[in-house]
């Protein structure tokens, strides 16, 4: 009842426990608060939460325009709502190392299980997207030396994105990858693989867990869970299949609406009163106050509902 039952501190110590070499962790990701619970029903690893999802739910592009304020605000709302751990995507840090470092200790803060922060300019764009602009290894490294010298809890999760694999080819790359380690990432996060055998390259490179980033529409096909965990990838994030599947079930009820006059026909597939009920605990919250959940509901699966 209310929000999550385990401290951040413990799905901290959950997150980094669970990354291991080949794990390939699954990592839905979410926009909102009421989706978590039903991933944590659904008996996934953790929580993914997108910077372009972020934006995208405020109607911006993925260009660099959310605010740390914004980032940590609806990230800790969806942090809280479950008991998994959250990685949250802090895009390039919001700023200059120190920025980087308060960055840090705002999502900490927040709830969060740890995020991972990019080597692009401001401003920057979706790491499926060509025409990306990388800073220099100097600049990279140095935002992920002021992540790690920032946290105040030593199991809140660094991970080190690298865009470089589409720009200058996966050698150089990996060699990133490397001195991203060195500078203090927890983890790795390489965009933009073309295929299984680059994921297993960077997972042989380096001795710290490997995400894999399954989006639709972009450069990596959409490999299984188990082919990744057979590169050795350590965790894979589906970062705006939840969004692109709400909305696309959105626009299709409201082409019901305009061609029916009414939604009658697409209620079937949508979720039940009960179920939802479920997902924001109403009976919890009863056991506080009996006069909040004094009616009855229709069966979870009635359409009706």
């Amino acid at each position: 009842m209310l929000y999550s039952s385990t401290t951040p501190a413990q799905k901290r110590v959950d997150l980094r426990a669970m990354l291991t070499p080949g794990a390939a962790r699954q990592f839905p990701g979410t926009f909102t608060p009421l989706s978590a619970p039903l991933i944590e029903a659904k008996g996934f690893d953790g929580i993914y939460i997108s910077g372009a999802v972020l934006a995208n739910e405020l109607g911006l592009p993925d260009i660099g325009l959310t605010t740390l304020t914004e980032v940590a605000q609806r990230a800790g709302q969806i942090a809280r709502a479950t008991n998994l751990p959250a990685l949250v995507d802090a895009d390039t840090g919001f700023g200059e190392p120190m920025n980087v470092a308060r960055s840090v200790q705002e999502l900490e803060d927040a709830g969060l299980a740890g995020c991972h922060i990019e080597d692009q300019f401001n401003p920057k764009r979706c790491g499926h997207l060509d025409g990306k602009n990388l800073v220099d290894l100097q600049t990279a490294t140095q935002r992920v030396a002021a992540a790690a010298r920032g946290r105040r809890d030593e199991n809140f999760l660094i991970m080190a994105r690298t865009d470089l694999r589409a720009v200058e080819g996966l050698q150089p790359a990996i060699e990133r990858a490397k001195a991203l380690v060195d500078a203090g990432a927890d983890a790795i996060f390489p965009e933009a693989m073309k295929d299984l055998s680059e994921f297993a390259a960077v997972c042989e490179a380096v001795d710290v867990p490997v995400l894999a980033n399954m989006t639709e529409f972009g450069k990596s096909p959409l490999f299984t869970r188990e082919e990744l965990a057979e590169a050795g990838v350590a965790m894979v994030i589906y970062p705006v299949t939840s969004l692109r599947s709400a909305m696309g079930a959105i626009e299709r009820t409201l082409d019901t609406l305009v061609a029916e006059g009414s939604q009658q026909s697409a209620v079937a597939e949508m979720m039940t009163r009960a179920r939802l009920y479920e997902l924001v605990d109403y009976e919890g919250y009863n056991a506080f106050d009996t006069s909040i959940f004094n009616f009855d509901v229709p069966d979870v699966h009635s359409s009706s509902s």
